[in-house]
């Protein structure tokens, strides 16, 4: 499965009304609609720096719902609202200001990614006076930085770390719409689309495993597929046909977002480092600080295992016990069995605490992967020798094992032709030119593959591995 490059979609489709909401649709292009954002949430008169941090963080955001198809993978058929609870500010007609517009006209194609992550910045943020979200862009706040001389560049990475980057330039492509091809996959088709299938579900089937191995990942929709689709189709109340068409393509699709963002909540200010497992007191509504945070990331955690629970987004968890948490705790008393007053006591925090810890011990773990995908200093290239190379052959066998066309390498530490070659392929795969040299964007490509396919090859205890075990572990 090629990654999906992040591009600015010509226009965007907005929602004005909360989700569920029986309001209209209006499409509008993109600079457009960030010029408007930008004139509804911030002021002309701030200076310059901290109006460019603020529109980089709104760009980032919009970008990510586009990218991850957050709603339209939920089945709307749009991919943002005006709603203020759920999205950012959008008022159909508004005056757009001067300064804002030029600015919007400099910079609507650049925007955040943290880390080695390909995909644009869930770039929380609020105003900062009668609204705080820890970890997230205080609005007003940018403002006495850009007072103080600070670049937009160093407001952005003064509110979310220093791990953040800055991609400038994105292309701009028009019509985007949704990732469903536009027909119903079944038995017998064979392309790419299927192979996008197939490494979805077995990524999903680590965490539902129920959910059959497919082996191998080759895009032919067998009976292998068939059976996995059904499966999945189960386990998330769609009807059990084998076909994929847009419901399932899109349920896939949100599943699969929602399991890789278990660990993405982290990268959104809250690390697992820094969570105590300690009860820290008696918890209600109304109440504020690290120990409200811990408990929503806990049951944000656990929300995407079990339907009893709300789903949450990273803004969400922001340290502050309002009405949706109190209900959110609510919902888990109801399901333990336990007395459900919505204030966290000892048995509640005990309870939900080995709830996390349950769930933790199904989610995929690859220690050893960071210390293999940490980039060298330097570009490997042919004829190089070391042990930089042999983590790079490393990562090129892993992703052979997901990746038939990926020839696998001896890991001999030395950059001959077939390390080449296989580099080449995989960056062909990634959308990158074919140069079978290793800077770091390749790099960073290798390692997300090698990482998805660890993922989706792991298999939990009694699960059908995909393929047929005969004596001695022979297939």
């Amino acid at each position: 499965m090629a990654t999906t490059p992040v591009v600015i979609p010509e226009t965007i489709t907005v929602h004005l009304g909360a989700p569920s909401a029986a309001a209209q649709n209006i499409t509008v292009p993109f600079d457009e609609y960030i010029k408007n954002v930008a004139s509804s949430e911030i002021y002309p008169t701030w200076p310059e720096e901290a109006i460019r941090a603020n529109i980089y963080a709104q760009v980032s955001y919009v970008l990510n719902r586009v990218f991850t198809e957050w709603y339209r993978a939920q089945g709307y058929d749009f991919d943002i609202t005006n709603s203020t609870r759920y999205d950012q500010s959008y008022v159909p007609g508004r005056d757009i200001f001067e300064n804002i517009s030029t600015i919007v006209d400099d910079v609507f194609n650049n925007y955040l990614t943290r880390g080695d992550a390909i995909e644009p910045l869930f770039a929380q943020y609020c105003n900062g006076t009668t609204t705080t979200c820890p970890g997230g862009l205080s609005q007003w706040g940018t403002v006495p930085l850009a007072e103080q001389g600070l670049s937009a560049e160093d407001i952005i990475r003064s509110f979310y770390g220093d791990d953040i980057n800055f991609v400038r330039d994105a292309p701009v492509s028009p019509n985007l719409g949704g990732s469903w091809p536009g027909v119903t996959f079944r038995l017998g088709d064979v392309n790419e689309d299927v192979r996008t299938i197939q490494n979805r579900l077995n990524r999903i089937s680590t965490n539902y495993p129920n959910i059959p191995k497919i082996y191998p990942v080759d895009g032919v929709f067998d009976s292998n597929t068939e059976n996995a689709v059904r499966a999945f189709q189960r386990q998330f109340n769609l009807t059990a046909d084998g076909l994929v068409g847009k419901a399932t393509w899109y349920r896939i699709a949100f599943i699969y977002n929602n399991i890789k963002r278990l660990s993405e909540l982290d990268s959104e200010g809250l690390t697992l480092a820094d969570v105590s497992r300690q009860y820290p007191t008696e918890l209600s509504e109304g109440m504020t600080g690290s120990g409200v945070q811990i408990l929503q990331y806990f049951l944000a955690v656990v929300g995407e295992y079990y339907d009893e629970l709300p789903r949450w987004q990273p803004a969400e968890v922001n340290g502050v016990f309002g009405p949706k948490t109190r209900q959110a705790v609510i919902d888990y008393q109801r399901m333990m069995g336990l007395p459900q007053t919505g204030v966290v006591d000892r048995p509640t925090w005990d309870a939900l605490v080995s709830t996390y810890e349950s769930v933790l011990r199904i989610r995929p773990v690859n220690e050893w992967l960071p210390e293999i995908a940490g980039f060298p200093e330097i570009f490997l290239v042919m004829g190089m020798r070391g042990d930089a190379v042999r983590r790079a052959q490393e990562l090129i066998n892993i992703i052979a094992r997901g990746y038939p066309e990926v020839p696998p390498v001896d890991p001999d530490g030395i950059y001959g032709p077939a390390t080449r070659d296989s580099v080449s392929v995989i960056q062909s795969l990634l959308g990158f030119p074919a140069s079978g040299t290793i800077g770091p964007l390749t790099w960073e490509g290798m390692s997300r593959l090698a990482e998805d396919v660890e993922a989706g090859s792991r298999t939990s205890e009694g699960q059908y591995p995909g393929y047929t075990v005969g004596e001695e572990g022979t297939a």
